[in-house]
């Protein structure tokens, strides 16, 4: 049977009906849009960014990347000399060792060619090409990543840019071990089984998100007694209220070390070979104001490199299970 067409009379609303019944589009809607743009343009560039690095990757390239991870390093400074040195790093990332410090760091933290070590947010993965291949042979590398294919946000697009990086080359990234997270329910799938674990410029991400307390927890079961937790992040001015000052990306040493010892770890040892003192720490866009994001584009910006990378706290801290003082028996 037939459906006879309305009458054109009856389905043409009046155009300005039409458009007073129209929802307007509000800020909210306008920013939510503005966003979820930005995030597929975001993950667009993670994949133009992957095809121009596998095509550097030549045969030469994944057989030197073999040797390196094959070879036994006797020294984690031995093998990081090789890992710095070699050209399986991603272009640009070299540049920035003068700021980062990868040997003296990881030498300060304790880390050793047979450790067992978790990195938690490894972002890029800017220390992770060079742990890869240095633990490869006698230790075991661990990554905290969100879900690639989960909903689309920052933290996915960096878990996928990660997942992209480890395909590029199996011989250098087959051993890493992928520790699926869930930012909002801190938890690791092991206790009692790390030497170190690695929190590097990523603790006032934790603040920000007020999982601080439940992931140091968490921490402290997977680390072995005695484990090292290893804290590098940007530097607040000190008595900066933690709260806003993370905001900006940054956070007080002396606050840090409190809370981290109230969560059972002992301040071992800190180091300023991470210091600037030409950091202001006074940016309306914060840290990433500084390279090497340089959020404000061209404006400013060989004020900004003159700078250089933040000034940021070192602190090697241990898993410390020393038993509860006793209570004082009262008087009579």
């Amino acid at each position: 049977m037939s459906i006879a067409s309305a009458p054109a009379s009856a389905s043409a609303a009046p155009t300005s009906s039409a458009a007073a019944a129209a929802p307007k589009p509000t800020p909210a809607h306008d920013a939510e849009a503005e966003k979820a743009e930005k995030l597929v343009k975001a993950r667009a560039k993670v994949d133009s960014d992957h095809q121009a690095e596998l095509a550097r990757w030549t045969p030469e390239l994944h057989a030197s990347a073999k040797r390196l991870a094959e070879t036994s390093y006797p020294t984690i400074d031995a093998a990081l000399k090789a890992a710095l040195a070699s050209p399986h790093r991603q272009p640009g990332n070299a540049d920035r060792d003068k700021y980062r410090h990868p040997r003296e760091m990881l030498e300060f933290f304790g880390v050793q060619p047979s450790s067992t070590v978790l990195e938690y947010g490894p972002g890029g993965g800017w220390f992770t090409e060079l742990l890869a291949p240095a633990l490869a042979k006698r230790g075991k590398l661990l990554v905290t990543s969100d879900d690639p294919n989960g909903p689309p946000s920052e933290r996915t697009i960096g878990s996928y840019r990660l997942k992209l990086l480890f395909d590029t080359s199996p011989e250098l990234f087959g051993k890493v071990e992928t520790v699926r997270i869930d930012g909002a329910n801190p938890e690791l799938p092991f206790d009692d089984k790390l030497d170190v674990v690695l929190v590097l410029r990523e603790l006032h991400n934790l603040v920000n998100d007020g999982s601080i307390d439940a992931w140091l927890k968490e921490l402290k079961h997977a680390l072995k007694p005695h484990g090292v937790l290893a804290i590098e992040d940007h530097r607040a001015a000190a008595g900066a209220d933690p709260a806003q000052s993370a905001k900006l990306g940054y956070l007080p040493e002396a606050w840090v070390i409190q809370k981290v010892e109230a969560a059972g770890f002992k301040l071992a040892a800190k180091s300023e070979i991470n210091a600037n003192p030409k950091d202001t720490k006074d940016y309306p866009d914060g840290v990433w104001t500084l390279p090497p994001t340089y959020r404000l584009g061209d404006k400013d910006r060989e004020k900004y490199a003159a700078i250089g990378e933040s000034d940021r706290f070192t602190l090697r801290f241990v898993r410390s299970d020393a038993p509860a003082p006793a209570a004082h028996a009262k008087k009579p």
